[in-house]
């Protein structure tokens, strides 16, 4: 296991995650240090919000108070990790001086697949049974109540009044106000 590059987890203050990833990253360097560690990241997923027909997308950090470090774990890469302003700790060790032990590669795979950000995620603040009003499109004008919503697309169903006929019309989650 000596000389084999693995990812660790590494407890850091919540709200600093960057901050002792730049921290880690220019103590690397500084301390000569490149052939421990590799890699250090912190794993973020973008979140698209929207409200009153307004698309927002926000990042949000997967892991809150946890960095990934990819490292060779030798007793110099643990003292400089270990010593970095505003890590409180690496996951998995028992303290008193025992080395931590590392992610499996399935749960690196995992972690580096969603951080890619090939999972953002729709954020509505509207529900099925809402009343809506479309505010764009063909039925731009026209109020219905939500028959479903497809977050992976953006996509919602919605029961509008058409010629006295409750009739399902497929508009996107931006094409919408909830009435």
């Amino acid at each position: 296991m000596e000389n084999e590059k693995l990812w660790y987890v590494v407890n850091a203050y919540s709200g600093h995650e960057d901050k002792v990833k730049e921290n880690l990253e220019m103590r690397t360097e500084s301390m000569g240090m490149e052939n421990n560690i590799f890699r250090v990241i912190v794993p973020e997923q973008t979140e698209v919000e929207i409200k009153d027909g307004q698309k927002k997308e926000k990042v949000k950090k997967m892991f809150p108070g946890y960095v990934l470090v990819e490292m060779v774990m030798s007793d110099e890469a643990w003292y400089v990790v270990r010593n970095t302003p505003g890590v409180t700790g690496f996951i998995g060790s028992s303290g008193k001086g025992a080395k931590p032990i590392p992610l499996s590669p399935d749960e690196v795979a995992k972690i580096l697949q969603l951080d890619s950000g090939k999972n953002a995620t729709v954020d509505t603040d509207v529900e099925v049974g809402d009343s809506v009003t479309i505010i764009d499109g063909p039925f731009k004008g026209m109020f219905g109540k939500i028959e479903s919503i497809d977050k992976e697309n953006e996509k919602l169903v919605v029961l509008i009044d058409l010629f006295g006929q409750e009739t399902p019309v497929e508009v996107e989650i931006i094409q919408i106000n909830k009435a």
